[in-house]
């Protein structure tokens, strides 16, 4: 008769021992009952503000399946989710003091960064292309030969843009502009032939503009793939391997396919937006194999 006390004092003392042995984010977020997810308020079409001022987006809805399982592993389906608004400069601060938990966006996974933060398994992969207007027949990046060609100032597509001007002697004339609106003006105006940036973002600019038939995205690439991810704290395995579980069984079922229409293939809110970004055949094989690499080799499709 004594048989199930027993039994019953060693899982209580199982139990104890399991909520002590939690560590880092898992523990921050049982003991506070809530998850902090940071987004930032333009990062279209990643997290950005809806109609109605939710944050909302294609990583948002992966940090949910995220949020989903920490619920899971630690058995409290009320965790309440905090969404915490953060600039490009102030992310990474606010992730290492613990503000943010999740940051859901479109940050680049790379060697500099892996010093500050970690990151789950790839969501998206990004190069810099050039937009050019369909009518000037600019389909390669040797089709730039002598033309005149817009990036910003400043910026890491400018940089690889030069480089490539340079390696392979195309006389391009480039032109810096201040911002992207200022470059995107003078691809529209005619004054620039092409305009080089990160691919999502100029089919982003292309799918706001006055008339995005005039316009394509060049399929030859100034760069290999750049992985976005999502970003959470260093030195966190046991977080880090609840939110890689999350992410890779979300990238091995249909479900990821109907996530990435939704928001990359579909109109979006608040404004009925299509961004027509068919997933390319790099990120689909990154989502068969899922990675937190930041080594651009690891997504070359061979």
């Amino acid at each position: 008769m004594r048989l199930p006390a027993v039994l019953l004092a060693v899982t209580c003392l199982a139990g104890a021992a399991s909520a002590e042995d939690l560590s880092g984010t898992l523990q921050k977020v049982k003991e506070t009952k809530k998850i902090a997810l940071g987004y930032q308020e333009a990062s279209v079409p990643f997290s950005y503000l809806d109609g109605n001022q939710k944050p909302v987006g294609f990583a948002m809805d992966i940090c949910l399946k995220i949020v989903d399982a920490v619920k899971k592993q630690l058995g409290m389906p009320d965790i309440a989710v905090e969404y915490v608004a953060v600039t490009s400069s102030n992310r990474i601060p606010l992730m290492v003091n613990g503000t943010l938990d999740l940051h859901c966006s479109a940050t680049t996974n790379n060697a500099d960064r892996q010093k500050q933060a970690a990151f789950t398994n790839t969501h998206f992969l990004s190069a810099t292309r050039f937009a050019a207007k369909k009518a000037a027949n600019i389909n390669t990046i040797d089709d730039l030969k002598g033309k005149a060609v817009t990036a910003v100032a400043g910026s890491v597509n400018l940089n690889q843009l030069a480089k490539v001007n340079t390696e392979r002697n195309l006389g391009i004339k480039i032109m810096p502009a201040v911002d992207q609106a200022e470059a995107f003006l003078l691809l529209e105006t005619d004054r620039a032939q092409a305009y080089a940036l990160d691919d999502i973002q100029l089919a982003v600019a292309i799918a706001r503009s006055k008339e995005p038939g005039l316009f394509m995205i060049s399929d030859e690439t100034f760069s290999k793939p750049e992985p976005y991810g999502i970003m959470l704290r260093r030195e966190d395995a046991p977080f880090k391997a609840l939110a890689d579980r999350a992410t890779a069984e979300l990238y091995a079922s249909p479900e990821i396919e109907v996530l990435y229409r939704k928001w990359l293939e579909s109109p979006t809110p608040p404004n009925g937006i299509n961004y027509n970004v068919p997933m390319s055949a790099a990120l689909r094989n990154a989502f068969k194999t899922p990675s937190s690499s930041a080594d651009p080799d690891v997504y070359v499709v061979k």
